[in-house]
């Protein structure tokens, strides 16, 4: 019979065991949007920086897994050493911030150094707080003799305790840098408590636990080559998803942590209940709604769903991802092998992760035209869910039944592959040219017959977001259209300038070079632009740059960067019109940004930004910056109506002097913004995409 004093240390030990796992998968999940919120003002702002960055972190905690497994089979003291010599130089790389020295230089895929900054700036803390769940659910299982799967849904409720907490409480409330020294201090707190955790695993000896399942003295049997294929598959198609979900949302509303965070929290939602207990995942309640969030999925794959308000979008596909990933980890719980082979379990749930984050950050950007790995993990999710239900049918239907089951299953997935797939095929048909690479897929379309139809125009598609028209009636081929037309704010801007003078203007964002029929001979427009395939297709499909009577110069990579490092370019027009999917990056509207633009605006010169999105409201913005230095933010809406061929609507905010506002009769129907006292001026080092959400 123990002793009391066994009890009481037994009863510390597991709070230091919980305590200790809770901590870790805190500071691994919280680092995630901190470190990609860091970086993403050097990598354009793009979807795909999360993407990349998804991929570091699931290979990172695929090398956790494995050296967690080989650990996990030296002696308990041996352990122990080896563990805190990482833990001790994991602490080497304190505070987390990366240095400017990895900001890219030129406009080729970042995504090699992006994993590179990564491993340097977090590899080791990374690679030690991943470790944590698996080996210290190994000593608690060891040393307590009781199954330890309740602890990993500890892990994961702190992992998502911390991305729902980032986007609402951290982000809107400390600058980067306090969140680093703040992550960071956490950091080591840990590691004291893990090498503690782990000092007291090896010296002390198994002991039986009081009030949980205990083990068997026989090891379970070892898995399948099979059953580990089935785990890796799982594990794989339910980070396909997630990262699906989230490059679509995240390419079509904006390259923001709160949809960063919302479709991982809803992974790691459906992992805590999973493995919290048997009863949250039922196959007589999840299987038919399998159904209907894989024809939820389907639908948002064709271009009317973009009707949709975001609201509905988001519910709606965040509820559909919630079941799929139900189904492949309550899967994944059910086939759950003996605790004493939980490392290797956890092995190839890592690798089915990494799998995923392997194909949708790397391969599909290279492989594919269009976003094809949606509709692939769609397909494979249905296929699984058939194959497990065809698999297990003896244990609770009647074996008669089985054969038939297997052919109505089977005529289910290849029906609901074939829908896929003509959804798919049609989504990429039609176009001129379709091209994708790290920054997004783009599409060049025509809409009308420029034979008999006046209004016939060819446009340039970023994803889902109209990225530039040009009409293809040779008469109106070198009118400016849309949201570039006359009566649009960048249209007034340019009524500014007075007869027979010269101007300089800089553009960031060229688009289809919708802003080059304003150049008149003798003017200059510069170009900066982070994709080298917008240029490709500009040249290739559009004539405004060939057709301008303006000299073009076009420079590759992200213009604030590359404005950075040039001398002052002294523009009379700055036309600041980037978008990532349908909003402006956050580093290119930020008091340094600003503090860069101006640098190059001559006095009495403009600085123009298109404002126009659905989703948010950059007006605040604006105007603090305006104020910031010492300009007046005007915004110039334009609504356009029913009979209108050449002008969308559109929204711009331009930032002039006082004198120009007040003699600039163009300038004069717009709408001087009041101060915004109580918001807060975004900087490199702050902002908050919650406070400007419409």
């Amino acid at each position: 019979m123990p002793s009391s004093s066994n009890t009481t240390r037994n009863g510390w030990d597991a709070w230091l065991y919980a305590l200790t796992i809770f901590v870790s998968a805190f500071l691994l999940f919280q680092v995630q949007p901190m470190i990609a919120k860091m970086i993403l003002p050097w990598f354009g702002g793009t979807s795909a920086v999360w993407s990349t960055c998804m991929l570091f972190f699931q290979m990172a905690l695929l090398l956790g897994y494995v050296y967690a497994h080989w650990l996990h089979a030296l002696p308990p003291r041996r352990q122990a050493i080896v563990h805190s010599i990482l833990l001790v130089l994991s602490l080497a790389v304190l505070p987390v911030l990366p240095g400017a020295k990895w900001k890219p230089t030129d406009a080729s895929d970042p995504s090699l150094l992006i994993l590179g900054l990564l491993s340097v700036t977090i590899g080791l803390p990374y690679l030690a707080l991943s470790t944590t769940s698996p080996l210290l659910q190994s000593w608690y299982a060891r040393r307590a003799g009781s199954v330890p799967y309740r602890l990993f849904a500890l892990s994961n409720f702190a992992s998502m305790l911390a991305l729902l907490s980032y986007p609402v409480l951290i982000e809107p409330n400390f600058t980067v840098r306090t969140q680093s020294w703040a992550w960071s201090t956490g950091y080591a707190v840990f590691a004291i408590s893990c090498a503690t955790a782990a000092w007291i695993a090896a010296r002390s000896a198994p002991a039986a636990g009081k009030n949980e399942p205990k083990l068997t003295e026989k090891q379970g049997d070892a898995p399948t080559v099979g059953l580990r294929t089935i785990w890796i598959a799982l594990a794989a198609c339910a980070s396909t998803l997630l990262l699906a979900v989230t490059t679509f949302l995240t390419s079509d509303v904006a390259a923001i942590p709160f949809l960063w965070v919302l479709p991982l929290a809803v992974y790691l939602i459906t992992f805590i209940l999973c493995f919290e207990s048997q009863r949250f995942y039922n196959r007589t309640v999840f299987f038919p709604l399998l159904i209907g969030a894989l024809v939820c999925f389907a639908w948002y794959l064709q271009p009317r769903s973009l009707r949709m308000n975001m609201g509905i979008t988001i519910a709606l596909l965040a509820a559909a991802l919630f079941v799929c990933c139900m189904v492949c980890h309550g899967e994944l719980a059910r086939l759950k092998p003996h605790p004493s082979r939980l490392t290797g379990y956890y092995v190839m749930v890592s690798i089915g992760g990494a799998i995923g984050g392997l194909f949708v950050g790397l391969v599909a950007p290279n492989v594919f035209n269009a976003y094809h790995e949606f509709p692939i993990a769609l397909v494979v999710c249905a296929g699984l869910a058939a194959f497990l239900l065809f698999r297990d049918w003896n244990s609770f239907g009647a074996a008669p039944y089985r054969k038939p089951l297997g052919w109505g299953l089977t005529v289910l997935v290849l029906g609901y592959a074939g829908w896929v797939a003509s959804i798919t095929k049609y989504n990429i048909s039609g176009y001129r040219a379709i091209a994708r690479n790290f920054y997004g897929q783009l599409r060049v379309e025509d809409e009308g017959n420029v034979d008999t139809d006046i209004d016939a125009d060819r446009k340039l598609l970023h994803g889902r977001i109209n990225h530039g028209i040009q009409m293809l009636d040779p008469k109106l081929q070198r009118t400016p259209v849309a949201y570039f037309c006359e009566a649009s704010g960048i249209g007034h801007a340019m009524q500014t300038r007075l007869p027979n003078t010269n101007w300089k203007v800089g553009i960031l964002g060229l688009g289809a070079g919708a802003l080059a029929p304003y150049g008149r001979a003798g003017d200059t427009f510069r170009i900066y632009e982070i994709n080298p395939l917008v240029l490709d297709m500009a040249r290739t499909w559009f004539t405004y740059l060939k057709d301008t009577p303006a000299k073009v110069e076009v420079s590759l990579g992200d213009g604030r960067l590359v404005l950075e490092r040039e001398p002052s370019q002294q523009f009379d027009l700055l036309v600041m019109d980037a978008f990532s999917g349908d909003s402006v990056p956050v580093h290119l509207i930020t008091r340094e940004a600003f503090a860069t633009y101006f640098r190059h605006v001559k006095p009495g010169g403009i600085l123009a930004v298109n404002i126009s999105n659905r989703y948010l409201d950059l007006q605040p913005v604006m105007e603090r910056a305006a104020t910031a230095f010492g300009r007046k933010a005007v915004i110039l809406d334009y609504t356009a109506k029913d009979e209108d061929m050449l002008c969308n609507s559109s929204s711009w905010a331009l930032l002039v002097d006082k004198d120009l506002l007040a003699s600039a009769d163009s300038l004069k129907t717009g709408r001087v913004l009041a101060p915004f006292t109580k918001f807060r001026m975004w900087t490199d080092d702050f902002s908050n995409m919650l406070s400007i959400l419409q």
